[in-house]
């Protein structure tokens, strides 16, 4: 059944991330958020005990997501999106405190993780485009003074991410280095997206 073309059709990005609906909105999309509740705690653990890579974890949440609202809302183009952070193949969670976030980053210094970032799209309950890109990011090893100083300043900013910073503010003075698409890094791979979307008809180009 041929799709038709958006504003016609409602895009819906099945995420809470005030970031991602930003991107897509910045990009002159016209989406509306609707979190899909699931225990990504829960999920996350057990695809880890089956032995699943963090690119397939980003994967399965971003479908599960997705899947989620395209079940409530059928006629919808639905966006799932997720972000994993990993280092040496050990996953973190998003830091519920100041103190868990000190300790995340003080693990992290010195260090290469890396930022998988997973996209699924379902149109009529079914995926249809799929992607997940990685971002490596090299931390310096900040003392613990500025590391204190740098939380104190941006904990209510950074509370949200899974890292415990943010690369588009203070955050960036963390790194020494890093590879990989901003916007992978941001959450979403957005320019792989964008040319889906106008591939097939979706949105002008």
């Amino acid at each position: 059944m041929p799709l038709s073309p958006l504003p016609a059709r409602a895009l819906i990005l099945a995420s809470a991330s005030p970031t991602r609906l930003a991107m897509l909105r910045a990009a002159g999309l016209v989406v509306t958020s609707e979190p899909a509740r699931i225990d990504e705690v829960a999920i996350r653990a057990a695809l880890t005990f089956e032995g699943a890579s963090p690119q397939d974890q980003a994967d399965a949440l971003a479908e599960m997501k997705a899947r989620k609202i395209a079940q409530r809302q059928p006629k919808a183009l639905v966006l799932g999106a997720d972000q994993i952070l990993s280092l040496k193949g050990a996953v973190f969670s998003k830091p519920e405190t100041l103190a868990e976030a000190r300790s995340q980053i003080k693990s992290l210094r010195g260090q290469t993780h890396l930022l998988h970032a997973a996209a699924v799209l379902y149109d009529q309950g079914a995926p249809i485009w799929r992607l997940t890109q990685t971002a490596r990011l090299t931390m310096r090893d900040v003392s613990d003074a500025y590391l204190d100083a740098y939380l104190a300043r941006n904990w209510s900013a950074v509370s949200g991410s899974v890292g415990g910073y943010l690369i588009e503010s203070e955050g960036i003075r963390l790194f020494d280095h890093i590879e990989g698409d901003h916007f992978t890094i941001l959450g979403l791979p957005l320019l792989p997206l964008l040319s889906y979307l106008a591939s097939r008809g979706l949105i002008p180009s």
